[in-house]
């Protein structure tokens, strides 16, 4: 099999991060590079999710409602673990 060089610029900080993870799975930059390539063509495409970090309406009212409670003096809270479990078995 012949092979090629393939040159990437990235941040410093992000390649070490990734070289520690890689290390630790037992893999190098170039077994890791070469795996992302070859799940890309074996997918036909990237192989994860590309999404913006966009909410959905269940999601935003979840966070509205949280919102709400978190702020709303008549709601009971609980300072300790133990104060809310027993107001969850009850």
């Amino acid at each position: 099999m012949e092979t090629t060089n393939l040159n990437i610029r990235t941040n410093k900080e992000v390649k070490l991060a990734a070289e520690k993870i890689f290390e630790e799975l037992g893999l190098n930059m170039t077994t890791a590079i070469n795996i992302f390539l070859r799940q890309t063509i074996r997918e036909n495409g990237i192989p994860f999710d590309l999404k913006l970090n966009i909410p959905n309406n269940i999601t935003i009212s979840a966070l509205e409602e949280g919102r709400k409670l978190a702020f709303d003096k008549t709601v009971k809270g609980y300072t300790n673990m133990d104060d809310l479990k027993a107001a969850l078995d009850a």
